[in-house]
C-alpha cells in the first residue's frame, strides 16, 4: 500500500535533514566518524516509521544506529521521532538493502536488524525477500565476526523459509522462537516496532531469530 505525501512534507524534510546521509557510499568504513566515541555500529534494514530504532539508539548511547528506508514519507516520521528524542547517534539512509555492500564495509557493522518485511509469497519473487540467501551473504560480509543478525516476522512461512536460507549459508542460529511474546524460553520484552505492536495487540504470534557466521 502506498503511503500518501505528508503535509508539508518539503519544510517537514528541511528541518530533518542533518539526520541524513545524503552520500552513504562516501561514508562506508567510516559511518563512526559521524558519532565519535560510539563503540558499534547496528544497522535496521527497514526501519519504517522508527519507532524500534529510536528506541534502541536511546537504550545504547554508545551505539551509532543507521536506519535504512526507501520510501520517504515513512523515513520523514523516523527522523522526526528522533530528532524529537534529541537523538545524536542515530542516522538514517534513503535506500534499498540490495546496496548494502556500497553503503558499508566488510566487517563494519555489529547487528543488523530486518524487521517485519514484505514476505513476497510468490515463490517466482522469492529473491526480493530480505532473508533470502542472496541478501544474508551481504548481511554476512557486512558483519564484523562476532556480529549477529536478528529478524522478525508475523509470517509463519516465511519465517519457515528464512531458517532454511540461513542453513543454506552457514549461518549459527543462536535462538528462533514462533510465539516471542509468550514462549517462557525468551521474555518477550524487547523494543517494538510499530507493526510488532499491532499484531500483539490483535494476539498474533511474533517469530524471532538470531544467527551468527562463525566461518
Amino acid at each position: 500500500m502506498r503511503m500518501r505525501k505528508k503535509k508539508n512534507f518539503d519544510a517537514r524534510w528541511s528541518r530533518v535533514a542533518p539526520l541524513l546521509a545524503d552520500d552513504p557510499a562516501a561514508l562506508r568504513g567510516q559511518w563512526r566518524s559521524l558519532c565519535p566515541g560510539t563503540a558499534r555500529l547496528h544497522v535496521e534494514l527497514g526501519c519504517g516509521k522508527g519507532q524500534f530504532l529510536s528506541g534502541w539508539a536511546e537504550a545504547h548511547p554508545d551505539t551509532l544506529c543507521i536506519g535504512l528506508e526507501r520510501v520517504p514519507e515513512a523515513l520523514l516520521m523516523a527522523m522526526e521521532k528522533a530528532r524529537a528524542r534529541e537523538l545524536s547517534n542515530i542516522r538514517f539512509i534513503r535506500g534499498d538493502a540490495g546496496f548494502l555492500d556500497t553503503y558499508f564495509a566488510p566487517g563494519e557493522a555489529n547487528r543488523i536488524f530486518v524487521h517485519f518485511c514484505d514476505p513476497w509469497p510468490s515463490q517466482k519473487r522469492a529473491a526480493r525477500r530480505l532473508t533470502h540467501r542472496d541478501f544474508l551473504l551481504k548481511y554476512k560480509r557486512a558483519l564484523a565476526p562476532d556480529g549477529a543478525f536478528a529478524f522478525k516476522t508475523d509470517n509463519a512461512p516465511l519465517f519457515s523459509f528464512s531458517l532454511k536460507e540461513l542453513e543454506a549459508v552457514d549461518a549459527d542460529i543462536l535462538f528462533s522462537t514462533e510465539d516471542w511474546h509468550r514462549d517462557p524460553a525468551f521474555p518477550g520484552s524487547d523494543l517494538m516496532t510499530e507493526y510488532e505492536s499491532r499484531f500483539s495487540e490483535q494476539g498474533i504470534p511474533i517469530c524471532r531469530l538470531e544467527a551468527k557466521w562463525t566461518k
